[in-house]
């Protein structure tokens, strides 16, 4: 039975018999902290400890100072600090957690040396493939899973974001020195308040070493009482297990022994193995001929139907407008031939027709112009088998309710603004006591019931703004959140895990103009109302950000990407508080595609036309549909198809046995599987003129690079 706190202190367990049954299984997620670098500092923090390792993966690799580095798992960025003093010019960090990484930023930053650190997780690196010459896993840091099926999925994480013939490098516990040596016991002083009690056991099947660390200090007693594991593996069990992935000629180049002041217990970190592997040849990627799918349907919203979001409950002028401004950019894509449909009277009778082989989803309305059934059009398409742009229903669903975004978020360690969720069928709800509060329908887009008003100063203004929601969304749920008085920003995301994705030059919203008086927001004046001061004096601008900052809007941005399902593109809205802390106000899966809209803009400031940017979608979509059908049918056909060509626009099809050639340049079919004949486009040079602000206003040209976030 676990002792009972003091109280004020940390919960501490007493004696226990098995250490494995308190080990919790995501352990890694909090232990990485200030605390880790007091308890292994002797060992981690140890200038020679890193540059005897940074000697030996130099010397065994090759490395130049030209190659692209990336050290996986990097901790605090020790390895990638010590590499960048001796000339090491293309360093990336990446780690899981957000206090090293952010120690790590701070600490480059105070040495002047350049080194982009990202925080992440090694399974799902958001990095591009192929893109280094070495990926370093040191200081012992594999084999920390749950789940021997993790760690085999950093390992091909790493082969796929080496080039080919790239290095991996890494170096972990001897496990078969560990089993023999470990000590069971151990207890030392850290430092002058600081004591330090070890346990350790092997779990029940032999393959990982558990340990407990109490850790007191010498006036408050008990601060921490935590659990940690690593997988045991000798030489023989990791070579293995790197060969199984694919790796090359991997050579053992002998142990490494740390050095310690305090030359106590240096428990994991005491004798270890270093290696390295080879990354397989690649085929290279097959250039790009033309899309898969040539002939693209365009899905949109229905003009014959109300809609109520839009002004007055219809299409207007400006919503016309916006359609021809897209036809036209459209019509520069000569790479496609597009049709569109926008009778949802007959919509799925059209799709069931079987002509439609590939649909640019830009039906934000939903399904007869109801944004509740916005997540049907893909549905439908599911349903037929028709591969599409953009998010799948599970996403929109999930996105459109925006207090379980912000659960995800929460979950994720994301700020997010405080916030009360009012249901109007709950009598007994208690409403906030913080003002200024920002008060919206938890469902919806579009800010359809975010205008002016909704920002209140009093409980009186919050009670009458929830009776005029109630009277215009009845019974639909508010979330009443503090309202951020700081810098609005959204970035945007295009592309997809595991492929290209590139997030575009961070927005700022621009306030500067705005009448006195009027409250700092984007609500459904500045989207709908042409005649209102939050359409006309409303700007956006390149944002202005610390390079910490904006590496952590985009590392967060991408996380949510992922965890969310967002597909092909996406948009994430950030506002700061009083105290500058930014935290998430929205995620926007399939945001507005419009010429006037906040995306649009970001690839405006990237130096990117309109058209650019809808090929930069239509691109990402084909590249992961035709990878899922690929994977989908067990096979990859590149190969085969390379040469496939003909003096057709359509779609080619082999004999069927894979060794037939296209007669198409659009898509082509071999046994069944798709394959993308595709590569990666051009997106060409167009510096943005003519581009405009939601609110109508002429856009500022400024035309930085386009960030691809394995390069930033």
């Amino acid at each position: 039975m676990a002792r009972k706190p003091t109280e004020g202190g940390p919960r501490t367990l007493g004696p226990i018999s098995d250490l494995e049954r308190h080990l919790p299984p995501d352990w890694w997620r909090n232990l990485f902290n200030s605390l880790y670098l007091k308890t292994d500092g002797d060992v981690v923090e140890d200038d020679r400890n890193t540059a005897r390792e940074v000697d030996l993966l130099i010397s065994a690799v090759g490395l130049e100072p030209n190659d692209r580095i990336l050290d996986l798992c990097c901790g605090q960025g020790r390895h990638s600090l010590e590499l960048a003093r001796r000339g090491f010019r293309q360093l990336i960090g990446l780690d899981r957690s957000r206090f090293l990484i952010r120690l790590a930023r701070k600490r480059a930053k105070g040495l002047g040396l350049s080194v982009s650190f990202h925080e992440g997780d090694a399974r799902k690196a958001k990095l591009a493939p192929g893109t280094f010459h070495c990926v370093a896993i040191m200081g012992n840091s594999f084999g920390y899973f749950d789940r021997e099926e993790d760690d085999l999925s950093v390992l091909h994480a790493v082969k796929r974001l080496l080039i080919s013939g790239g290095t991996m490098a890494m170096d972990l516990a001897d496990g078969d020195w560990m089993r023999q040596h470990y000590e069971r016991r151990s207890w030392e002083w850290i430092d002058q308040d600081h004591l330090v009690c070890r346990e350790r056991s092997l779990a029940a099947d032999g393959q990982r070493l558990i340990s407990r660390e109490v850790i007191i200090h010498a006036e408050r007693g008990v601060i921490a009482d935590q659990f940690y594991a690593e997988r045991l593996y000798s030489c023989e069990q990791i070579t293995k297990l790197l060969e199984e992935v694919g790796f090359e000629h991997v050579r053992v180049h002998g142990p490494i022994q740390a050095l310690s002041e305090r030359d106590q217990d240096l428990g994991m970190m005491s004798r270890r193995i270093f290696l390295t592997g080879k990354s397989p040849r690649k085929i290279a990627a097959v250039p790009r001929k033309g899309p898969m799918w040539p002939n693209v349907t365009v899905l949109m919203g229905d003009p014959r139907m109300p809609d109520m979001v839009k002004r007055d409950g219809q299409f207007n002028p400006e919503d016309l407008e916006t359609i021809r401004r897209l036809k036209s950019a459209l019509a520069e894509l000569s790479e496609y031939q597009f049709e569109f449909l926008d009778n949802h009277a007959s919509l799925m009778t059209d799709l069931r027709r079987g002509t439609v082989s590939f649909a640019l989803n830009l039906c934000d309305e939903g399904l007869r112009n109801d944004a509740f059934m916005e997540l049907h059009i893909p549905a439908m398409l599911d349903s037929l088998g028709i591969p599409y742009s953009g998010a799948g229903p599970a996403a929109l669903g999930l996105c459109y309710n925006k207090a379980l975004v912000r659960a995800v978020a929460m979950s994720l360690e994301i700020p997010v603004p405080l916030e009360t969720y009012f249901d109007p069928s709950d009598q007994s709800a208690t409403l906030p006591s913080i003002f200024p509060a920002l008060a919206k329908p938890n469902f919806g887009d579009s800010s359809l019931g975010i205008t002016m008003d909704a920002v209140v100063q009093t409980p009186e203004q919050l009670v009458d703004y929830l009776r005029r929601l109630q009277e215009d969304l009845p019974g639909r749920p508010v979330i009443i959140q503090e309202f951020l008085p700081g810098t609005e920003y959204s970035v945007g995301v295009v592309g997809n895990p595991e492929q290209n994705l590139q997030v575009l030059p961070v927005l700022e919203v621009d306030f500067s103009q705005l009448d006195n008086g009027l409250p700092q927001i984007l609500g459904y004046e500045s989207k709908w109302l042409p005649e209102s001061p939050y359409w006309t004096q409303i700007h956006y601008k390149e944002a202005v950000l610390g390079e910490d900052q904006r590496q952590q809007l985009i590392d967060w941005s991408n996380l949510l990407f992922e965890r969310l399902g967002c597909r092909d593109y996406a948009r994430f809205d950030w506002r700061s508080d009083a105290s500058g802390q930014i935290k998430l106000l929205e995620v926007n899966p399939n945001p507005g595609w419009c010429w006037d809209g906040k995306l649009n803009y970001m690839a405006g400031f990237g130096g990117l036309r309109y058209s650019d940017l809808i090929r930069m979608i239509l691109e990402a979509a084909q590249d992961r549909c035709a990878a899922e059908l690929a994977g989908a049918n067990g096979q990859a056909v590149a190969a085969v198809l390379a040469n496939g060509n003909g003096n057709g626009n359509g779609h080619g099809h082999s004999n069927g046995n894979g060794n037939g050639h296209a007669n198409g340049n659009g898509q082509a079919k071999t046994n069944g599987s798709y394959v993308s004949l595709n590569g990666n486009g051009g997106n060409g040079n167009g510096n943005g003129n003519g581009q405009h602000r939601e609110n109508g206003n002429g856009q500022t040209q400024v035309t930085p690079a386009v960030v691809n976030t394995s390069e930033n």
